[in-house]
């Protein structure tokens, strides 16, 4: 008997530091791996067929991606690898962007200019905010599905099951937060066979600052609405910042400190020491940059070439100039947790 679901059972899902990324949802070949609908379990659940317990074929696939099995990233660096730090935002008007709009303005250069064939992102119900891994294929689709909603969790790379598998997507980009970037840099460096089709097809790794997720359920039902009076179709963004900032549509800000999230906070996140997605090609965030621009962390070649192409097409505005304070003091912060 290999590896199987059970080892990852046994040392991340029953333990409490499942990060809920989806990685294992997406590669599992018996789709035998799943979140129940509507259940707010802290880990996903088997269904009751694995191929090595089941019939003894070798497989592991999801033990192989799982973002808490083997090396962690809490090893490396604060800000990780890279090659430059700057300021950016889009070039052109982007209704909805979070900050600058940069991650945006990449993605739609990447699919005008043949670099990419899918996207691999967040979108949520405009109406309630509620959050859901989706997968986007048009220039247009980024563009209209643009503002960050990576403050919730959802199980993002689930999606790229669909991507890979049923519609064979060869040039794929992701957009996740640092767990879900971690599962995407173990996928491009597997030697398992079920896994390499996941890594090869895997073109551009964009991972967003991040600090925690928020249940969904926990904090609009619980927290907003029932103590708070705040309705979901009120609100017009949030954004994470060593606090919760709620920006109404009637232009005031609610501000939130995390302290008294704790409870609507996702138990993985708290185990999780990684604040800019130090495995990405790109980093992006709001913090360090002035209001309107995104900071973007380039890598390496890979990252550095996406960006190059987007300011020579147009698409990107990008200067040198960040403050690299704000962001080391939260990546300190966060570099702490155990």
């Amino acid at each position: 008997m290999g590896i199987n679901y059970e080892d990852l059972k046994r040392e991340v899902w029953d333990k409490g530091i499942c990060s809920g990324c989806g990685a294992c949802v997406a590669v599992c070949p018996a789709n035998a791996i799943i979140f129940k609908k509507g259940d707010n379990s802290e880990a996903p659940v088997n269904t009751g067929y694995c191929k090595d317990l089941t019939d003894h074929v070798k497989c592991g696939a999801c033990y192989a991606v799982c973002p808490h099995t083997g090396d962690a990233a809490s090893d490396k660096k604060m800000l990780g690898e890279y090659i430059s730090i700057g300021s950016a935002k889009s070039a052109f008007e982007v209704p909805g962007r979070q900050s600058g709009g940069a991650v945006t303005a990449l993605l739609s250069n990447a699919f005008e200019s043949g670099l990419i064939d899918g996207v691999i992102t967040v979108s949520e119900d405009r109406w309630t905010h509620e959050p859901f891994s989706v997968l986007i294929t048009s220039d247009e689709a980024i563009t209209a599905s643009a503002g960050s909603r990576y403050n919730w969790w959802v199980p993002t790379l689930a999606s790229l099951k669909e991507a890979v598998i049923k519609k064979k997507l060869s040039r794929i980009a992701v957009v996740g937060t640092p767990c879900a970037v971690q599962a995407l840099r173990k996928m491009k460096e597997s030697d398992n066979d079920l896994v390499k089709p996941f890594g090869s097809s895997i073109r551009l790794i964009i991972g967003l600052f991040c600090t925690e997720t928020f249940d969904y359920g926990k904090l609009i039902e619980g927290k907003l609405k029932s103590e708070l009076d705040i309705e979901p179709w009120n609100i017009k963004s949030f954004d994470v910042k060593g606090r919760l900032e709620i920006k109404m549509n009637d232009g005031s800000v609610q501000v939130i400190s995390l302290k008294e999230l704790e409870e609507c906070i996702r138990p993985g996140c708290f185990h999780c020491t990684d604040f800019t997605a130090v495995d990405s090609d790109i980093s992006a965030g709001s913090v360090g940059s002035e209001e309107g621009l995104t900071t973007l962390i380039i890598r390496n070649k890979e990252g550095m070439g996406f960006v190059d192409s987007a300011v020579r097409n147009e698409k990107l505005i990008f200067s040198d100039e960040y403050e690299s304070t704000p962001i080391e003091k939260l990546a300190e912060k966060k570099s702490k947790r155990k």
